[in-house]
């Protein structure tokens, strides 16, 4: 009996070593909060073949080849950024199609903890496979994409006013060719005032089983109605972006002259559409988002709208925007919520943004920084917080591509596809 139960003893502690040497990446002691799972303590992560392979109390960091130890720190899931513009060129006449607005998303995407990046309407029907060769191929960010309506992408100008070259039976087909990478339709910058491009996004939508994000107006007429718009071509789970600008092209959700928001945004909310922060370089005003928020009303996706103008001026960075929202009184965990399990689900991408054990292991891990913050827009406006998130680590598949200050043990960085 005593060989025996030595026997055992000396088994476990094998099968324990094993265990615990087959983590490439244990994360002790940081706040875990997954939304989807409805986890919000302090947990330690065992990472396995860039998978999640354990979520427990204590895991024993013995054998594992890098020990993160987080903290104080949240870990969340990957970041998803479902409105950047990530076909980035060197044609000069191509705006956010192939053009040199755009940004390569690796440079912008990682040290924000964002793990997926959404191009939205860079590249249209007729130029995705370009899109996909240059960008998507070679990036270690996932990159997604929302396929322009128009056929040329988002190249601006003429071209993005020519309803000829928006045809949604081609828009359908070229997103059921390439399923892994295509997660919906974009409308944008249309100038006149009618609904044939919302419609015909609408259409490839219906064709294609996927969603449609909607960025419109641009002439100066009188703009289109989004009462219209939400109830009478948008479907549930379609997305509204941009949804805090106020410029004289598009009807804004606050009155500007009441500050009051209007009573049918709330309730196309509660219906199905999705607003999205879509914060750009002018389409997110703090003479919408204080009386909104105030009113009860935050976004159900939080995202960028990056490019080389927007990161340049108010907007930032993903986290920058969350930042905003958290100074604007958003709950954290509805910050967290917004910008991973809710933007997967935006996307119809159910395998992401979330911690579940087998999913792929992205992550980020942030910092709550203290301190003095300003956040302004475009109109000069400016709010302040005491509170700023930073991050201080991204992993994607399983592996540590950006370490702020060094908090893995040992130091190792992998980047490569």
């Amino acid at each position: 009996m005593k060989y025996l139960i030595v026997l055992c003893c000396w088994m476990l502690l094998i099968t324990g070593t094993v265990q615990a040497q087959s983590f490439s990446i244990v994360i002790k002691g940081g706040r875990v909060i997954d939304p989807k799972n409805g986890i919000d303590q302090i947990m330690d992560i065992g990472i396995r073949d860039g998978k999640i392979a354990t979520i427990q109390k204590q895991l024993d960091t013995a054998g594992a080849r890098q020990v993160v130890m987080a903290a104080g720190m949240l870990v969340v899931p990957g970041l998803i950024d479902i409105h950047g513009h990530h076909f980035f060129g060197t044609e000069p006449d191509h705006y956010l199609s192939n053009g040199l607005v755009a940004v390569a998303p690796d440079g912008f995407t990682l040290r924000n903890g964002v793990t997926t990046a959404v191009d939205c309407g860079g590249a249209g029907w007729k130029n995705f496979s370009v899109f996909k060769r240059n960008i998507i191929d070679h990036s270690i960010t996932r990159v997604l994409s929302f396929l322009n309506i128009v056929g040329e992408g988002m190249r601006g100008g003429a071209w993005e006013q020519d309803t000829t070259d928006m045809n949604a039976r081609m828009a359908a087909a070229v997103a059921k060719q390439y399923p892994e990478h295509i997660v919906g339709f974009k409308v944008a910058h249309y100038e006149p005032e009618e609904w044939i491009p919302v419609d015909r996004a609408v259409e490839a939508g219906r064709m294609a089983k996927l969603p449609v994000i909607i960025d419109f107006g641009g002439g100066d007429h009188p703009p289109l109605s989004i009462e219209e718009l939400f109830f009478k071509h948008l479907r549930k789970g379609d997305i509204y972006t941009h949804a805090f600008t106020e410029l004289n092209r598009r009807e804004p959700i606050v009155d500007p002259a009441t500050k009051q928001l209007k009573p049918f945004v709330k309730k196309a909310q509660e219906a199905g559409i999705i607003f999205d922060v879509g914060y750009g370089g002018a389409s997110f005003a703090f003479s919408q988002a204080i009386p909104a928020t105030k009113a009860g009303f935050f976004p159900n996706t939080i995202s960028t709208d990056l490019h080389i103008g927007s990161m340049n001026s108010a907007m930032k960075d993903q986290l920058h925007v969350m930042s905003t929202f958290l100074a604007l009184k958003m709950d954290l965990k509805a910050v967290i919520n917004a910008s991973t399990w809710a933007s997967a689900q935006a996307i119809q991408r159910n395998d992401l943004g979330h911690l579940t054990v087998g999913a792929e292991a992205d992550l980020a891990i942030l910092q709550v920084a203290a301190g003095d913050f300003g956040f302004w827009d475009r109109t000069g406006t400016k709010i302040t917080s005491k509170q700023k998130l930073v991050c201080e680590m991204t992993i994607r598949a399983g592996k540590i591509v950006y370490d702020l200050n060094g908090i893995a043990r040992p130091i190792v960085v992998s980047y490569s596809k």
